[in-house]
C-alpha cells in the first residue's frame, strides 16, 4: 500500500457564517488509499452542507491517480452546491500540470499561501451554484490582493426580424421511367438422342463331338514250331 497522509485543521474566521477547513495530503494518492482517504472528506461535507470552505494543501503531495482526481472533481461540486469554496494551495508544479491538462485549474483556484488563500474565501460572495470556468488566479508572495468581482450584465434580447412567407413553388413534375422490356431469352433447342444399334449376338453352335475310334488289338500269331528231323540210323561199320 502506498503511503498517504491526510490532516484536517480548523481554520479561524472572522466570519461566524463561513467555515473554512484545511486539509494537508502528503505521500502519494492512488488506488490503494484514495478510497480510504476520500470518505473523511465526505464526512465534512455530509457534517456541513452548507458555507463549508475547504482549503486543500498539496505542499507535500507528490503524486495524484486518475481516480483521485475524480474524487476532488465531485468534492468540488459538493462543495459549491452548498455555497461554499474549495481551493489549492502550494501544489507541486507535475500536480499542477495534471490538473491543468483535465481544466481543473479553470475551475478550482489555487494560491502559494494560506493567508492569500484564507483571504480570498473571506472576501468572496457565497456561491448558489457552481461558477463559471475562470481563469487561473496568479500565485503570488506579495500581499493578497483582494478578487475583482465580476459583474455579469445580460445581453439585451434582439426583436426577431419578420419571417417572410415563402413564395409558392410550382409543383414539379416527375418523370416517370421508362422501363424496358426484359430481353427474350430464346429456348434452348432440345437434344436428340441417337439410340445405339442393337447388336444381335449369333451363338455359334457347340462342336460335334468325334466318335471314338474302337480299335481290334492284331491277334497273337502262334509260335512256329521247326518240324523234329528224324534221327540218323547208326551205321554199322562192322
Amino acid at each position: 500500500m502506498t503511503e498517504a497522509n491526510m490532516l484536517i485543521e480548523d481554520v479561524a474566521s472572522t466570519d461566524a457564517t463561513k467555515i473554512i477547513k484545511q486539509v494537508l495530503f502528503s505521500g502519494q494518492l492512488d488506488e490503494s488509499n484514495i478510497d480510504e482517504k476520500a470518505q473523511a472528506i465526505y464526512q465534512i461535507i455530509t457534517q456541513f452542507p452548507k458555507n463549508l470552505n475547504l482549503i486543500f494543501d498539496f505542499e507535500k503531495l507528490e503524486y495524484m491517480n486518475s481516480k483521485s482526481i475524480g474524487y476532488l472533481t465531485d468534492w468540488y461540486g459538493k462543495v459549491t452546491e452548498g455555497g461554499g469554496h474549495l481551493v489549492i494551495i502550494k501544489a507541486k508544479p507535475n500536480i499542477v500540470d495534471i490538473l491543468s491538462v483535465i481544466g481543473l485549474t479553470q475551475l478550482i483556484p489555487m494560491f502559494g499561501s494560506l493567508d492569500e488563500a484564507k483571504y480570498s474565501l473571506l472576501n468572496a460572495p457565497v456561491a448558489t451554484s457552481a461558477p463559471a470556468a475562470a481563469a487561473q488566479p496568479v500565485i503570488s508572495t506579495n500581499a493578497p490582493v483582494e478578487t475583482p468581482t465580476v459583474a455579469v450584465v445580460a445581453a439585451p434580447v434582439a426583436t426577431p426580424a419578420p419571417v417572410a412567407t415563402p413564395a409558392p413553388v410550382a409543383p414539379i413534375a416527375v418523370e416517370q421511367p421508362v422501363i424496358a422490356p426484359a430481353p427474350v431469352v430464346p429456348e434452348p433447342a432440345p437434344v436428340v438422342v441417337t439410340p445405339a444399334p442393337e447388336v444381335v449376338v449369333t451363338p455359334v453352335p457347340a462342336p460335334t463331338p468325334t466318335p471314338a475310334v474302337e480299335v481290334t488289338p492284331a491277334p497273337t500269331p502262334a509260335p512256329v514250331v521247326a518240324p523234329e528231323t528224324p534221327a540218323a540210323p547208326p551205321i554199322n561199320l562192322a
